[in-house]
């Protein structure tokens, strides 16, 4: 009777210890199931990639990125995901959120997708396009003003919208080789050259089955 007990005992403390996870899972999410990713205070769940030149801020709870190339990446991983930030560049800046990628401590990822933020330097590909994939020349949206980017990953498609307008819709075809794939990942903010000053903030996403 005794071993019987204790077995039970286990299953009852490892179906305790599983529901508690849950519940610390389910107070991160909004009554939508949106994820804060950036608590605007610090880099708590995020990696600095290229640490000794990244010049990475946070001013008036917006992150700054800045300076020699480098990139910030989420410690959490996503796959399927509705993911929203709102960006603001300056003229001539050049940015990118990467997604499905791995950190790396030097160089730029080299997995992943990066979707474009560029409004005004001289790199024709504009935001919104999936550089090196899918090449947009023009975009909605406009430096000195913040906008909203969203990216939403379902299975082998991936759709961009910048201001609620869809501007990219693309399903990656079968056989695709190399680490610019749809995988799962984290997401990495682009610091891409001293000249370029560029603002995130309201960095969130959704979870998707």
């Amino acid at each position: 009777m005794l071993p019987r007990i204790a077995s039970l005992l286990l299953v009852a403390t490892a179906m305790l210890l599983a529901s508690v996870a849950g519940v610390a899972q389910d107070k991160d999410k909004d009554k939508d199931g949106w994820i804060s990713l950036f608590n605007g205070k610090n880099f708590d769940g995020w990696k600095i990639g290229d640490a000794k030149q990244g010049k990475w801020k946070i001013e008036n709870g917006n992150i700054v990125a800045n300076g020699p190339p480098s990139h910030l990446y989420t410690i959490k991983e996503f796959k399927n995901f509705e993911f929203k930030a709102e960006v603001m560049t300056t003229p001539g800046s050049n940015s990118g959120i990467y997604f499905h990628t791995k950190y790396q401590e030097v160089g730029f990822p080299s997995t992943g997708y990066e979707s474009q933020v560029n409004v005004t330097h001289g790199d024709p590909v504009k935001t919104g396009s999936l550089w090196g994939v899918v090449k947009l020349y023009e975009t909605p949206a406009k430096d000195n003003k913040w906008w909203e980017q969203h990216i939403i990953v379902r299975g082998q498609n991936i759709v961009v919208k910048i201001n609620g307008k869809t501007v990219l819709d693309y399903t990656e075809p079968k056989g695709v080789q190399g680490g610019r794939k749809i995988s799962s990942g984290s997401f990495a903010l682009q610091a891409h050259d001293p000249k370029s000053v560029i603002y995130f903030r309201k960095l969130r996403v959704k979870p998707l089955k």
